[in-house]
């Protein structure tokens, strides 16, 4: 055990093993630890006093016990979260959205957990509370808002709540001339809305038993939700649903998809009893969002082999395939990440050489121009913007060192307004940090992108202790955003490094197709070339290292602990998917069958559980040495249900060499996201610090000056 834990440490829970066998394609595996997945998971998401008290019981002892392991670090813990809250403006607040008559926006009174959604007049000061969600939140161990929208007319509130973590929404309507909610509310739904053009109701999706959005309907205001209408109801389970409307306010749109294929159905927001109308049927592997304007469909699409999307228009009369026109054609390594269209312009986030960019172009004359930053490493997000007959975008930009900066920009213009700049109230110069972007190569000759923020002071001599994050899952990119938490191990001499690995789409679409089913196992192979990399340029040494990913970066940590325990001081796995083959095996959960396209369906390929059990993290726990580890969990999470992590940590336990330290902290009173308040969740980032300064010896080093 390293030196970094008490030598007198209690024994760890046992946990009884009960075999439990299943044969598939020829192929008989056993589960020990099956019996942790509660039978009555549907019911307990809802209610989790229905937990069986033996399994709630195995999960209170693991609690005990990462207290026991981890409790010298109390002291650690609190200052951390107290060095964390001084980089928090309490009495933060976002720059008002315009929208007709008002503008909309977020506030925090000093010491909330929770914002006041507020609005004021588009020319005035006076500001209106429209939703206090500290208020509402009240004594709740768990309390998460969903959407708020307001209604076209602004006379009304339409918001919704989670009161476990298991993400089923309750939806509420607010009359904002009395501040009052009526005594309308909906139950199990996703927790978003999209109100008709004349604010006379609203759309929203309808959560089965299984937490699948199955169905949309219709509530007209002041009707029993009983009676809401039905719109649409998908009867494939491999897919999930959504409700919105354009930009332009003219269609409500029906977002139907899975990881590879979509579909999209259009409602006249003016006539919400319109028969929604087809833009294109699915066709699998073929992916398309739509946007709106004047009667022309804006359609972001891969058809046709535009594996990075092109743009494309159709009439919203006529939308399907066949009157589909080139409109940003398609440019390979040049991925279009988003897009939205004003009422004379089209506007894109695009990806080229791993870096975001802004492109507008004038729909009139097709003038094109790019807004971009110059630094090695950034984030760039479009949002924020309401309305449709505008020149004003808004968009948002930071880096590793730069903390968040809000924008207008005039597209017509181009001149480029700072609205605000993240206040950072405990102090932050820049100028005494590094941001670097470096290559890694991995085993196969491609280069992997790895991000990186350090203290100018910090030595670069192989010593210095490095936190490595990882992800790389679903196309989703991680961006080389500002993070005030990170300063408290970066103060402390850290490397803070993200391996923008395969499975993402850093390095556009192909970098993803090439971390994702057959190709899986390039996502962690690119982790641990970014290891070695950093190892081999000095940042850092292999006993120096502590990896943290979480949800499916929670599977790439297991994956590597299997594969290369050797190159990692510490294993930090924050709700992990680690139960790979046994979760794409059970289609009763919320979200297997959906995933079938990420992962491959093992229960009708051979060739897909052979290639799910290859690195399934679970499966492949072997008798080798372990790092330490510290594995985080939610009771109601329905994205990875508790009991993946409890299994994989009693495996873990059963099998490994070494005397290290594995623990789990289930959060009893959470789902996915972990503690909701935004100052609760420092608790859990001050725990996954400590638990690296430990390792590294740094209990007790204070932070740079």
């Amino acid at each position: 055990m390293p030196a970094a834990f008490r030598p007198d440490l209690p024994a760890p829970p046992s946990v009884q093993q009960r075999a439990v066998s299943d044969e598939r394609h020829g192929i008989t595996r056993t589960d020990e630890f099956a019996w942790l997945r509660a039978p009555n998971w549907q019911e307990m998401f809802k209610d989790t006093s229905l937990l069986d008290p033996v399994i709630r019981a195995h999960l209170d002892a693991e609690n005990v016990y990462c207290k026991a392991v981890l409790g010298d670090l109390d002291g650690l813990k609190a200052a951390l979260v107290a060095e964390m809250r001084g980089r928090i403006k309490e009495d933060d607040s976002s720059v008002p959205a315009p929208d007709g008559p008002y503008a909309y926006g977020v506030s925090y009174r000093h010491g909330a957990e929770y914002p006041c959604f507020v609005r004021r007049p588009r020319e005035g000061d006076e500001e209106t509370v429209i939703l206090d969600a500290e208020r509402e939140a009240g004594a709740s161990d768990y309390f998460a808002l969903g959407g708020v929208e307001h209604s076209p007319d602004h006379r009304w509130l339409a918001w919704s709540r989670d009161d476990k973590g298991s993400e089923f929404y309750a939806v509420s309507l607010r009359d904002l001339e009395t501040g009052q909610d009526t005594a309308e509310r909906i139950e199990d739904t996703s927790g978003g809305v999209a109100w008709d053009s004349r604010s006379h109701g609203f759309f929203y999706t309808g959560l089965d038993a299984n937490h699948r959005p199955s169905r949309v309907l219709y509530h007209a205001l002041g009707a029993d939700a009983a009676d809401d209408t039905l719109v649409y109801e998908e009867t494939d389970k491999g897919f999930f649903m959504g409700v919105g409307e354009t930009q332009s306010g003219q269609f409500i749109v029906i977002d139907i998809h899975d990881h590879e294929t979509s579909e999209a159905w259009l409602i006249p927001a003016a006539n919400p009893a319109a028969e929604p109308r087809l833009v294109a049927r699915r066709q699998t592997g073929v992916e398309y969002d739509v946007d709106e304007g004047d009667g022309i469909l804006y359609i972001m699409t891969n058809a046709d082999g535009a594996r990075d999307y092109k743009i494309v228009t159709a009439p919203a009369e006529l939308p399907g395939k066949e009157n589909w026109r080139d409109l940003v054609p398609h440019e390979d390594g040049r991925l279009i990440l988003s897009h939205l269209v004003l009422k004379r312009h089209l506007i894109w986030l695009e990806r080229r050489d791993g870096l975001p960019r802004i492109v507008v172009k004038r729909l009139a004359d097709g003038a094109e121009h790019v807004v971009a930053f110059d630094e090695e490493a950034y984030s760039l997000g479009l949002g924020g913007t309401y309305e449709f007959d505008t020149d004003t975008i808004r968009f948002s930009y930071s880096s590793m060192t730069t903390p968040n900066q809000t924008f207008d920009y005039d597209v017509e213009t181009r001149e480029r307004r700072l609205l605000k700049t993240q206040e950072v109230p405990s102090g932050h110069d820049a100028s005494n940090y590094v941001t670097r972007r470096i290559m890694a190569p991995a085993p196969d000759g491609e280069t992997v992108p790895v991000s990186l923020v350090y203290r100018k002071d910090t030595p670069l001599d192989g010593t210095a202790p490095c936190l490595l994050y990882g992800y790389g899952s679903y196309g989703m990119t991680i961006p080389a955003s500002f993070s005030t938490n990170a300063l408290s191990l970066v103060d402390r001499g850290f490397v803070w490094a993200i391996a923008h690995i395969r499975g993402g789409k850093d390095k556009g679409f192909r970098w993803y197709e090439a971390g994702r089913r057959e190709h899986k196992t390039n996502t962690f192979t690119d982790f641990i070339a970014a290891a070695d990399h950093l190892v081999a340029e000095r940042f850092t040494a292999y006993d120096r290292i502590v990896a943290n990913g979480g949800s499916a970066g929670g599977m790439l940590m297991g994956a590597v602990a299997n594969m290369a325990p050797e190159k990692f001081g510490g294993i930090v796995a924050v709700v992990p998917f680690v139960d790979v083959l046994n979760t794409m095996l059970d289609d009763t959960l919320p979200l297997t069958p959906p995933e079938w396209p990420e992962w491959g369906n093992p229960i009708t390929s051979q060739a897909d559980y052979a290639n799910i059990a290859a690195y399934s993290p679970y499966d492949n726990v072997k008798a080798q040495g372990y790092p330490p580890i510290l594995a985080l969990a939610g009771l109601t999470d329905p994205r990875v249900t508790y009991w993946e992590p409890a299994k994989w940590v009693a495996r873990l336990r059963a099998l490994k060499t070494d005397g290290n330290p594995v623990v789990l902290q289930t959060n009893m009173g959470a789902g996915h996201g972990g503690a909701s308040g935004r100052f609760a969740k420092l608790d859990e980032v001050a725990m996954i610090y400590a638990f690296a300064l430990k390792l590294m010896g740094q209990a007790e080093l204070q932070k740079a000056a």
